[in-house]
């Protein structure tokens, strides 16, 4: 169902995808939007390990929801920042892209560890986290989105 990757030379490892989304912060989640146009949307993202998803947080009510409640299925891009060989002018950047369904998450506990895990990958300060976790989680939606098909690749710029 899923096309192998063209150019397999520079394709990544699943090993080096993981890590990708592990050190990344944010990507874009691209759905089925209003009147089947492409909606594509930057989020920030927690990969987790222990279950091998990605978890995101968004409001209650918006075109994202309404897209996901249209249709599933979604992908997720995201690039590293690229390096520069030495005495070279061209970029050499790592993407991954995700293929898979999405849902809401419902378990309040689910909801309140995915946030933390995303608030920690971008601060390790304690009392911002409770902070937010005690004046913004009853706004908060979270989405869990189950990979069905993974793939990286390295381009160089040149």
């Amino acid at each position: 169902m899923f096309r192998k990757m063209r150019r397999f030379k520079q394709q990544l490892s699943e090993k080096e995808c993981i890590s990708i989304l592990n050190s990344e912060k944010r990507g874009v989640l691209s759905l089925l939007g209003d009147g089947g146009y492409p909606y594509g949307v930057p989020l920030d993202h927690w990969y987790c390990e222990a279950d091998g998803k990605l978890y995101f947080h968004c409001a209650k009510e918006g075109h994202k929801l309404d897209a996901i409640e249209n249709c599933d299925k979604v992908s997720y891009c995201v690039m590293d920042q690229g390096y520069r060989k030495d005495g070279d002018w061209a970029l050499n950047i790592c993407s991954v892209i995700v293929f898979g369904r999405i849902r809401l998450v419902a378990d309040e506990d689910k909801k309140r560890e995915i946030c933390t895990n995303l608030c920690r990958k971008f601060t390790d300060d304690e009392a911002y986290l409770l902070k937010e976790l005690d004046s913004a989680f009853a706004r908060v939606n979270c989405l869990e989105l189950t990979p069905e098909h993974m793939t990286g690749k390295l381009v160089n710029e040149s």
